[in-house]
């Protein structure tokens, strides 16, 4: 992995985003290696402020990373936000038929929770399991009412703050 300055790393990044149509995967950790052996301190080394290490690649050759101080971390982030702001342009448009197809699948999944489950038909003979399937879909659909119930019910308590 190549190491270089904050500036290269920015403009091979972008360099990078123009050539490729697939995937850049992006890390970003605090970097506590200081080139010698570790050593458990007591605890007063706690305020101490790390650099942080900001890797990219896209899976094949390219491989980058830099070091990026405390005090030029906010500067380096605010590059690399506006740059990415700026790259997103050239994503797909959402698929909206899809998200279209989705919503009705989830009305058709209430409109069915709503429906009562009716069990008709012997307890013993033909039919018979017929019968339980009609009972085990009856539970599972109480199951699911229960399920929708406690959600609705998590969902106003967090919007009314009491």
């Amino acid at each position: 992995m190549q190491l270089v300055d904050n500036n290269t790393f920015l403009r091979r990044l972008e360099k990078l985003f123009e050539a490729t149509k697939g995937t850049v995967w992006l890390t970003h950790k605090r970097l506590t290696y200081d080139g010698e052996d570790a050593v458990m301190d007591d605890g007063d080394g706690s305020n101490r402020e790390y650099p942080c290490l900001v890797r990219l690649t896209d899976g094949k050759k390219t491989q980058l990373s830099t070091h990026v101080k405390p005090a030029d971390l906010m500067r380096f982030h605010t590059a690399y936000g506006s740059f990415l702001k700026a790259s997103f342009t050239t994503l797909r448009k959402r698929d909206k038929k899809r998200e279209k197809h989705r919503a009705e699948q989830a009305a058709r999944r209430k409109q069915r929770m709503t429906e009562p489950i009716v069990i008709k038909g012997p307890k013993r003979g033909n039919g018979r399991k017929k019968r339980q399937r009609q009972v085990k879909a009856a539970l599972k659909l109480e199951a699911a009412k229960e399920r929708a119930a406690k959600k609705e019910e998590t969902r106003t308590k967090l919007q009314i703050p009491t």
